[in-house]
This record gives C-alpha cells, structure tokens and sequence, in this order.
C-alpha cells in the first residue's frame, strides 16, 4: 500500500514555484508602470511651454516654425509709428505746397503792382501755372526788328524787373526767346531761332546787373518760331508771338513732383 501511494506523489508535479514567479512577474509590472510614469511626457506642462516660446517669437503656433524678430505687440507698434510718420511727412509736404503758392501768388500781385504803376499792361503781363510764374515781354517794347539789342529806353524797365526777381528764397529763372514765323537772314542772324537765343541772353544780362541776383540760378533759351501762343497769320498775332518769357519757376519738393 506504501508503495502504491508513493507512486501516486511522485507522479504528481510540484508548482509551488508559480507563486513566487507570479509575485516577480507583479513585481516588475509594477516597477515598470513607475518607470514609465516617470518618464512619460506631461503634455499640459509641454503644450505651455510650447505657447510660451511662441507669443515671444510670434513664429506661428509650432515650436520648430521660423521665429518673428518682434513680439507681436512690438511689430504693430512699429508699423502704426511707420504710418504715424508717413502721415507727418505727407501733411508737412501739403503745407510747403501750400506756403509756396502764397508766396508765388504774393510774387505776382506785386510784379502786376509795377505793371499797373508803370502803364505797362499792354506789354507786359503775368500768370501762374505748374510750373511757377510767368512774365511776358513783348518783343517790339525791347527790340527793333531783326535785332537782338535791347532798346536803351528799356533799359530801365529790365533793371526795375530784376530788383522784383530778388526773393529770399533763390529759384530757378529760365529766360527764353520767342520769334514769328517769318524767315529772317542777315549778316548777324541767320534763323530765328539764332535770333530768339540772343535777345534771350542780351536781356537776361541786364538783368544780372543786379548785384543782388545770383547768376547760377539764371539760364536762357530760344525756340524761335516754334512755340506759338497765337496765329502767325495775323500781323497781331505775329506781334504776340515775338516775345520774351521770364519764367519763375516754382519750389517742389520730389516726392510732390512725383
């Protein structure tokens, strides 16, 4: 009877080993849930972080996006300053514009004083345009025919002009010859453009005689027949046509002219 149970105990296997392996197997589960909980990611703390290096650099909502250079608040501020002086600029432009037309209106009213003063309306006159002020002249008060040489009697009048042409601020003051369309061709002129360039420059060079006049700031022209401001085919309109200009051209800023 011994026999035959003993038989029986030792064909049945030990497995009181599972339970200490089970408690190992526990044991590194739960070492290896406190591994990874200390080393997983916690995603409030990073998205935070993320936030906080991109409303400094304003480089758009990812980490690894290219960063601005400027806070957000800076780059706005910036550009209102940017307006604000361009606005500044564009008003300080609109009030020069606006002293300089005075000043060239002022300019005529006392030039067109002297006209009246001397009864020379008939020969002379004024007007304003883009370009600045213009004074015309007409040729046969200044020239004999076929001359470039101012009449003596007329010097005076150039004189009294040129002291109407001192102004504070200096400007550009182009004189320019005009003639009619008829040919001319003599022994000291032979076209009307060569004839319109001369009395130009004769005239111009009375009107430097005013120390008070800075000659850089003079030049003359002549386009003879070719700028007409009245029918030649007319003895008055040809009468028109001969004359000399004096043009006062007006100050302008570049960003105006542009």
């Amino acid at each position: 009877m011994r026999n035959k149970k003993q038989k029986q105990n030792e064909d049945h296997m030990d497995e009181t080993w599972l339970i200490p392996y089970a408690d190992l197997l526990t044991l590194l589960l739960a070492l290896f849930i406190v591994l990874f909980a200390m080393s997983s990611i916690d995603l409030s703390k990073f998205s935070q972080m993320a936030r906080s290096f991109n409303s400094t650099f304003q480089g758009g909502t990812g980490v690894m996006q290219y960063p601005s250079p400027f806070p957000q608040d800076d780059v706005e501020g910036i550009e209102n300053k940017k307006v604000k002086i361009k606005n500044n600029e564009q008003k300080k432009l609109y009030e020069q514009a606006l002293l300089e037309q005075q000043q060239m209106i002022e300019l005529k009213e006392k030039i067109d004083t002297y006209i009246q003063s001397k009864n020379l309306s008939v020969q002379l006159n004024t007007s304003l345009s883009d370009e600045g002020l213009m004074l015309t002249l007409r040729n046969d008060i200044l020239f004999d025919s076929g001359t470039a040489d101012v009449k003596p009697e007329y010097y005076q009048v150039a004189r009294e002009i040129s002291q109407l042409l001192e102004m504070e601020e200096p400007r550009e003051i182009i004189i320019s010859g005009h003639t009619d369309n008829v040919p001319i061709h003599n022994a000291q002129f032979d076209s009307n453009w060569h004839l319109s360039v001369m009395r130009a420059v004769n005239f111009m060079k009375i009107l430097l005689e005013n120390e008070n006049l800075n000659a850089k700031w003079f030049s003359a022209k002549g386009y003879g027949e070719f700028r007409p401001i009245a029918s030649n085919a007319t003895p008055e309109g040809r009468a028109a046509n001969r004359r000399v200009e004096i043009l006062i051209k007006a100050i302008k800023n570049e960003e105006t002219s542009n």
